[in-house]
């Protein structure tokens, strides 16, 4: 059985949090450029698919509302500066998300690949069978044959035996 190293519990943990942030950031994108793309277009705003989309990215644009003018292109087309700023930050944001999941993802996988060469007494709270010392013995047990017979004891081999 492999103990689970801690490193690689946590590494494991931040890079699932990281894949939902990344999914957010993703699926506020799409939002982001749909609302730019039915601006543009000149969409119903009453519609309720231009609707949903509008009041979806309200959230994601608060911190962008104001920051550029848009542009009219025609009466109902608007070339929303700040929408597309937004998307760009949000872009950015997402790219280095991503990279910061791929290096996680290395260095997980680096780790665990450490872990598997290492010999299983090298994990801590483990000692492997040839460490552990059979009660009643004073060295541990040999792995292999003794390289020469050794025959039993015979009476006056040790001094108080014949006592």
């Amino acid at each position: 059985m492999a103990q689970r190293d801690m490193r690689v519990t946590i590494g494991t943990a931040a890079k699932v949090l990281l894949w939902f942030v990344y999914a957010w950031l993703v699926f506020n994108l799409v939002l982001l450029f749909l609302a730019f793309v039915l601006q543009l277009l000149g969409a119903n705003p009453d519609a309720a698919f231009a609707e949903w989309v509008y009041r979806s990215v309200q959230r994601s644009m608060a911190p962008f509302r104001g920051l550029f003018e848009p542009i009219e292109v025609s009466d109902k087309s608007v070339l929303d500066t700040s929408l597309l700023f937004a998307m760009i930050v949000y872009g950015l944001i997402t790219l280095f998300l991503k990279a910061g999941i791929d290096w996680l993802t290395e260095h997980v996988r680096r780790r665990q690949r450490m872990l598997a060469a290492q010999p299983p007494s090298a994990y801590p709270g483990q000692a492997s069978q040839a460490q552990v010392t059979p009660p009643g013995t004073a060295f541990p047990p040999t792995t292999g044959p003794p390289s020469a017979p050794v025959p039993p004891p015979t009476a006056g081999v040790f001094p108080d035996s014949d006592r």
